[in-house]
């Protein structure tokens, strides 16, 4: 009967210290960083891009973003779809050619107000032959793979 007992109990509290584990793994594997925490708002506002902090942040469609100021962060929060890059933050050149790579935020071109990233500065050479072509063709590519898994392209 002690042996039981004691089998019980290690059971119970196998699943009483797993509980938390499980939801603290849940949360950490869904918490995102979108652009590599750079502060959106300074691609359009600084000579160079900033990198945000965690004192200034917010959530967007699931992701959160971090900003070097309070007043940056409310910016964002005002017009999300200003600073937003395009393509999820993707390789722009990557979604002309129907493919989700991901993409350096300081491989960067602003184009009629737009961010568009791009994986390095050899890709971004091949986007910026003709840039408003790619943009067309990564528009049109997004429209099916915008969510598919990169892996399945």
């Amino acid at each position: 009967m002690g042996t039981l007992k004691a089998l019980l109990l290690a059971a119970v509290a196998a699943l009483v210290l797993a509980a938390p584990g499980a939801a603290l793994a849940d949360t950490v594997a869904n918490s995102v960083i979108g652009a590599r925490s750079y502060d959106l708002t300074t691609f359009f506002s600084s000579e160079k891009p900033a990198q945000g902090t965690g004192h200034h942040v917010a959530s967007h469609d699931g992701v959160d973003y971090l900003f070097t100021s309070d007043e940056n962060k409310k910016a964002f929060q005002a017009n999300p779809q200003k600073y937003l890059p395009a393509f999820g933050g993707f390789c722009a050149c990557g979604a002309s050619i129907g493919k989700k790579f991901v993409a350096d935020p300081d491989v960067y071109d602003i184009v009629d107000n737009k961010l568009y990233f791009n994986l390095d500065t050899k890709i971004r050479a091949i986007w910026a032959k003709d840039i408003g072509a790619n943009i067309a063709k990564a528009e049109a590519n997004w429209k099916t793979i915008a969510v598919k898994n990169p892996a399945d392209l």
